[in-house]
């Protein structure tokens, strides 16, 4: 067994354990509703602060990661806009699911193999190139929710609100003002970080596990495969292509290699819910994708990371 696989056991654990607890009813649906808050709100925020906080964020080889992975989400969107163009019969409402599914990753699911595999130093780096990806994301999805979604959002008042309110925006901009300004995080208040944020990633594990609805996938079947052809071999092979023109190696090309190899955010469905997208497709791509990305990811990762 690699070291890649031996990364994902646990978190692959901590998924079923939620998923069986979820159909045990061990917990209420509205416990499971506030713990998916919670994380969201609150403690991937403070994880976010806590480890942008301490880092130097104004140096080179930072610029160099954004252009990487501007250039990969950028190009990835760019890929799906123009498999909708060429799909006439495709409603609105469904492309954004798959906009979603093939543009989102999994934070909590990248940050733990990444802790696995490479500890505080690995985790560092991946909440920082997670922060340029977290605001590029949902600057693009918001954007393809003004235009497609079903519900009535256009103008850019609602637009900016949607953008700066988002929980994980506003943890990543407080990490990079406290790291820029060269404040960080004093005293005490960085131990408090530390503990609320380490919270995050095993009930972001758990909610991810509670949020898998197996019984959605059958009638979705096009819309799973588009979105996670592009997740899986367009966007990580993408994202070595860009390394690779930008030079970046060693530890930091392995960290972003992996942010783009994990399945979409559950996540997805919450803001698909929120916007006017489908959400029983959104359901059902975040579902298959979830379970497939333990087939697939120490696959690609034997190719992408030798």
């Amino acid at each position: 067994m690699n070291a890649f696989t031996v990364a994902l056991a646990p978190i692959l654990a901590l998924i079923v354990v939620g998923y069986v607890l979820k159909r045990l009813r061990f917990l209420a649906d509205e416990a499971w509703a506030g713990i998916e808050r919670l994380t969201y709100y609150i403690l991937f925020p403070a994880l976010l602060i806590h480890t942008l906080a301490n880092q130097s964020v104004g140096n080179g080889q930072w610029s160099t990661v954004f252009l990487v992975v501007a250039a990969t989400l950028t190009t990835t969107a760019l890929i799906l806009l123009l498999y909708y163009r060429l799909q006439s019969s495709l409603s609105g409402a469904t492309f954004t699911s798959i906009f979603q599914g093939g543009v989102r990753f999994n934070t909590y699911i990248a940050l733990s193999v990444i802790q696995s595999l490479y500890a505080a130093e690995g985790l560092a780096l991946g909440s920082i190139a997670s922060g340029f990806m977290i605001i590029l994301i949902n600057l693009f999805c918001i954007s393809v929710f003004a235009i497609w979604g079903k519900a009535s959002f256009r103008g850019v008042g609602p637009f900016i609100r949607q953008v700066v309110a988002n929980p994980l925006i506003m943890g990543c901009a407080i990490g990079w003002l406290l790291s820029l300004s060269g404040i960080g995080l004093p005293g005490v208040s960085d131990d408090i970080f530390e503990i609320i944020g380490r919270a995050a990633l095993p009930f972001g594990l758990l909610a991810v596990g509670a949020a898998l609805k197996p019984e959605l996938i059958r009638g979705h079947f096009k819309a799973i495969m588009v979105s996670s052809v592009v997740q899986f071999t367009f966007k990580p092979l993408l994202a070595v292509f860009f390394i690779s023109l930008a030079g970046l190696n060693g530890l930091t090309a392995s960290v972003i290699i992996i942010a783009f190899m994990v399945p979409t955010a559950t996540s997805s469905y919450i803001l698909a819910r929120q916007l006017g997208g489908d959400t029983e497709t959104m359901a059902s791509i975040v579902t298959f994708q979830t379970l497939l990305a333990f087939i697939v990811m120490p696959l690609l990762a034997s190719i992408l990371l030798s």
